[in-house]
Formats: structure tokens, sequence, C-alpha cells
């Protein structure tokens, strides 16, 4: 190894060891961010680790069934895995050591990638140190949901390596400086068929890696200065799978979550919106304070708003300036351009968040910036050779300076992630009219037990977005389990009135209406459960508790068949239909139901008196004195009740 890729291994070491150090709190991190229900409390899948559950990530192409949104299989698996390895909702570090891992490998993948872009090892070390100690790095180690971000960025770094161990096998410099064709050999291929692979491994694991063939491009034009039309032909490959991944992507985002196609946002809409986070995102990474995982898009979005304003004025000036640059460098306008393109997608002009900005975003597209920051200082050290040495001694002052900061930031902006609840109360602090930051600070309260304060969240949430179906629900859910079952009833009617194909609003307003004893209402709204998910086995089977407390127990009875058809080892379906069948004078029917339910749970107490009564009804005394000396070990009380009327 030569001495630059020794000292490059070693620094590459040391800025690791230190990001470690710097995030090592987002371990302990227990909060729960705004989708991690869907990445991991409810995920089914994540939660049953196995080769099925791989295999219906992979296959789950254009309707995901367990996260609403975009198709993202590799992310999905890696959460499952960590899953396997013992995270769970109370031990989410297998979670975070993971992320912080890969966050770590980004940071070293970008001071390779920088050495070979720039060819200054310190400089390289020195840019990727303010990477990885960034405080807009923070959220996507302890938010489990983003996994995804994390992911993504580690094959599109390897993708863009591959890329620049391509180019450079292809081009080679020669006497002079003049740059010569050189041979396509195997290696060479490989390099280009390794790029083409990581980068269906980056959009596998998040579709917003579709830009990286455009990226490439502009890694051509500067600083490889090699773009031609051969560079063009060698994308087709990159553009044809990043075009079959846009597609998934919109059908899938249409499909199970909110699209809102161009037209519909307005060219207003979208000018503003992308003005605003051209200045958004750099005034953020230059000035990384009131970081928050939530921006909401200002109300109105127009020009009264001094966000808006100052994007627009900002927007005017700074794209004028990028052009003037390239009179005498590449390096401000590519950057740039690189970061605009690498962002774009989550830039608004097609509607899928309620944010208007979020620091995960822009996790990659920083790079573009990191390479103007890199040719900068490459030039501030290289010009005027003479006293090159005490300029590399400013700027690594000036580095650790910066690095110093970064790291304070860091931690401080780390405490918020301890826990949900003060991760959410700090983020009100920041956006205190965001319903969905109420919401789900109301969730956080109410998991706590901190009823009271949460139905106040949840009623914030409604006041400030009424059609807020999750908050209406979570509200009855609420109210249901402090009692109030009328309240809850109400809530779960105007959450349906809003979105009206809800499954579990109409299965918990039936069981609300149980309560109260309202079992035709109770029919209605499991009727609506069936038709909208046929194979809600619970459904079906609290219909048949419904029809029976209505004396209808020929319907009770079809009602648990379906039960029993969609999920066989349900013993209380099984026990129920053998109740029904007892209620209607079909006592050997009776018998065999029970049966049926004991097999499967053999000390079931209630099933076991319910069969001793049943074969007395057929005249098998015998058969009931056995039911009796089986419940004498189960539950005396029921043991006795059986013998007295066997005695009777």
């Amino acid at each position: 190894m030569s001495s630059k890729a020794v000292l490059l291994a070693v620094l590459i070491i040391c800025v690791c060891a230190a990001v470690i150090a710097v995030h090592w709190p987002a371990l302990s991190a227990q909060a729960l961010s705004f989708d991690d229900d869907q990445y991991l409390v409810n995920n089914t899948l994540v939660k049953s680790p196995s080769w099925l559950s791989a295999w219906k990530f992979l296959s789950q192409v254009l309707e995901p069934s367990t996260v609403r949104g975009y198709y993202q299989p590799l992310a999905m698996i890696s959460l499952m895995f960590d899953y396997s390895l013992g995270g769970r909702v109370e031990n989410l570090l297998p979670f975070h050591r993971t992320s912080l891992a890969l966050h770590t490998a980004n940071t070293a993948l970008i001071i390779v990638l920088l050495y070979l872009l720039f060819g200054e090892v310190w400089i390289a070390a020195a840019v990727g140190l303010l990477f990885g100690l960034h405080p807009m790095t923070v959220e996507t180690i302890p938010w489990v949901g983003e996994r995804k971000t994390l992911l993504a960025a580690f094959f599109a770094l390897w993708s863009l390596l591959c890329y620049l161990r391509y180019t450079h096998a292809r081009v080679t410099a020669a006497k002079a400086g003049a740059g010569i064709q050189c041979p396509v050999g195997r290696s060479t291929w490989g390099f280009y068929i390794a790029c083409l692979f990581f980068y269906l491994l980056a959009l596998m694991s998040k579709p917003t890696s579709t830009p990286l063939p455009v990226l490439m491009l502009l890694l051509d034009f500067w600083p490889l200065k090699r773009i031609k039309w051969q560079s063009f032909f060698e994308k087709i490959p990159f553009f044809i799978l990043g075009g079959i991944f846009a597609i998934v992507t919109y059908i899938s985002q249409t499909r199970t979550a909110i699209t809102a196609s161009p037209v519909e946002m307005g060219i207003g809409r979208i000018f503003f919106t992308l003005c605003h986070n051209i200045i958004f995102y750099l005034y953020k990474i230059i000035w990384p304070v009131n970081l928050s995982s939530h921006y909401p898009f200002p109300n109105p979005l127009n020009l009264s708003q001094p966000m808006i304003l100052a994007g627009v004025i900002g927007t005017c000036i700074l794209i004028p300036l990028l052009l003037i640059s390239l009179r005498w460098t590449r390096a401000a306008f590519t950057g740039w351009l690189f970061f605009f393109i690498a962002i774009l997608p989550t830039m608004g002009i097609i509607g899928f968040t309620n944010v208007i900005a979020s620091d995960k975003f822009a996790y990659l597209p920083s790079f573009g910036l990191l390479m103007i920051l890199a040719s900068l200082l490459c030039n501030l050290r290289l010009k005027n050779s003479v006293i090159s040495g005490s300029k590399s001694a400013v700027i690594i002052l000036f580095v650790l300076i910066l690095a110093s900061a970064e790291s304070l930031a860091t931690r401080s902006y780390l405490i918020y992630w301890r826990n949900s609840l003060g991760l959410f109360e700090y983020m009100l602090s920041k956006a205190p009219n965001a319903p969905s930051t109420h919401y789900n600070l109301g969730v956080a309260y109410g998991k706590l037990g901190r009823y009271q304060e949460a139905i106040d969240e949840y009623k914030q949430t409604i006041k400030i977005k009424p059609d807020y179906a999750e908050a209406h629900y979570d509200l009855g859910t609420v109210y249901y389990g402090l009692g109030r079952y009328q309240d809850a009833i109400e809530s779960y009617k105007q959450a349906i009135k809003i979105k009206p194909d809800l499954v579990e609003v109409h299965y918990n307003l039936g069981v609300a209406y149980g309560r109260i004893g309202r079992y035709q209402d109770a029919v209605e709204s499991f009727k609506q459960v069936v038709r909208i998910k046929p194979d809600y086995a619970k459904a079906h089977d609290n219909l048949g508790v419904a029809y029976g407390e209505l004396g209808r127990y020929q319907d009770a009875i079809e009602a648990y068949k379906q039960a029993i058809r969609i999920k066989p080892d349900s013993t209380q379906a099984h026990y129920n239909l053998g109740v029904n069948y007892y209620k209607l004078g079909r006592y050997q029917d009776a018998v065999e139901a029970c049966k049926q339910a004991i097999q499967i749970k053999p000390d079931f107490v209630s099933a076991h008196y319910a069969l001793g009564v049943s074969y007395l009804k057929t005249g098998d005394k015998e058969s009931a004195l056995e039911e009796y000396k089986i419940l004498k070990t189960l539950d005396a009380e029921q043991a006795n009740k059986l013998f007295n009327l066997i005695n009777k």
C-alpha cells in the first residue's frame, strides 16, 4: 500500500471513531417518530422474521401490505433482521446500532469518494468529518423508519464509487496531462455492472435514489470533465431502471397512501415550495439551529410568509450568481445542481407528504455541497504553494472548530430523542400548529396512561385539522378505554365520515355498540367490516355474538362458520358455535363444536362445561360425568355447577 492509502485508512478510522462517539447517545434513544408504527410497532412482517416475510416484502411491488407508500423491500428486510436480533418496541438498541453503523459507513464512503475526485487525503477526511457530525444527520439514526434513507444512501454511494472506478479505468492521465482512452477490460465492465447493481439496491431501499444517473452525468461535467456522447449512452440502462422504479413508486404510493399530481398541486404552490426549499436547506446546512423532524407547510403558502419571501428573493439571487460563477469554475454551479437534482424527488412537485421540507431529505444530496467545500479547500491550500503549509494549518483549525460546534449541536439535538413525549413536545415548540405533531403527542400521552392529556391533544389536532380521521379514531379509542362508550361511538362515526373504508374503525364501532347493548347497530358495523375485509375472522366472530344477542341464532351460526373457515384454530369461534347450536336445540352439533374447541385448547373451562351440558341434553350422562371429572382439575366452581345438573 502507498503512504497515501495508509494515511487515508488511518484518517477514515479516526473520523469514524469521532462520528460514533458523538452519535453514541442515539443508541439509547427510545422515541418513536411519526411513521414508526408502520415500520415497527404494527408491522406484522417485520415482527415475524422469516424467508416468507422477506419474500412478501420483495414481491409486493405495486401494493405493499404493511407500509403505506412506495416499494422499499430492502429497508423492511433490514428492520426485520434487526428484530430477529432482539429489536423490540421496548428495546430499540438493535435498530439504532445498525443505523449508526450505516451512517458511519456512509461517512467513510464519502471520504473515499472525495479523495478519488480531488486527490487530497486530509481535505477528504476533513469534509467527511463535517458530514458525519452534522446535526442534520441526527434523525436518520434514532428514527427507526428512516433506515430507508441510510440504506439507500449506502448503496448509492457504493454505486458512485464503482462509477468513479469505472471512469478511472477508462481514462488515465497521460504525459503532459492530456487524457488518452484506455482499453476496456473485464475489470472495467465489472465496475460498470457493480455500479448498476448497487443502483438497483439503492432503488429497492428508497426510490428517492432515482436521479443517480443524472448525478453521474454531473460528475462527468465536473470534476471528471469527461462529458461527451458516450457519457449519455453508458447511462441508458440506468435511466431505464430508474424509469421503471419511478412508475412503480407512483403506482404503489397512489394505491396505499396519497399522491397529488403537479396539476393538483398548482404551479404557484410548486414554485413557492421550490424557492422556499432551495434557500431553506442551504440555511439549515450552514446554520443548523432549531432543527426538527417536522417542518409544516406555511399557511398560507404565499409571499406573506417570511420564509417564502426569503426563498423567492434568495433563489432569484442565488441562481444567477451560480451561472455567473461558471466563468471561473464549474464547482459551485455543478455542486449545487447535484444537490438540487438529488433532492428534487422530495421537493413537492408530486405531493406525498404533509411537510414542506425534512432534514432526512438532504442526507445524500448534501454530497453535492460537500464537493463544493472540498474544491474550495483544495484551491485555498494549493494556491501559492510557498505558504501552503500555513494555509493547511488554518484549514485544519477551521475544520476542527466547525466539527466541535457540530458535535455540541448534535449532542444537544439527540437529547430530545430520549423518549417520544420529549420529542413531540420539542417539535411542537418549533411548530405549535402542526396537527400531526399534536396527534403523535396524543399517542405518546396515551401510551403513558395520561388519558386526559391524550384527549386534549387529539381535540387540538381536530381543531386544527377537522378531517384528521386518525385523530377521531384514536380519540374514540381513549374514550372507549375510559368506559365512555357513547363518546367513543361519536368519535368513531366522525372518523368513518372522513374515511368510510377504515376497517378498524368500523370494527371498534361495532364493539362499542355492543358495550351499550345496541346489537343491531353492532351487526351493521361488523357487516361493514366484512364487506371491506372479508377475511377478518374477529369481525365474523363478533358479528356472530351480536346476532346471538338478538336471538338470531342461525345467522350467528353462519357468522361463526365464516370465522372458523378463515381461522380454523379459533377456540372462541368453535365454542360460540357450540353455544348457538345448543340454543337452537341442535345438541349433537353443539357437542361436536365444543369438542373442536377443546381439541385446540384442552384447558378451555367454558367449553368443557358447555360440552358436559350438551352431553346431558343428548342423554349421554356418562360422557357428562367425564367432563365433570376434567372440570374438577380446572375449575371447582364450574365442576360443581355441572355436577348439580347431572344429579338434578
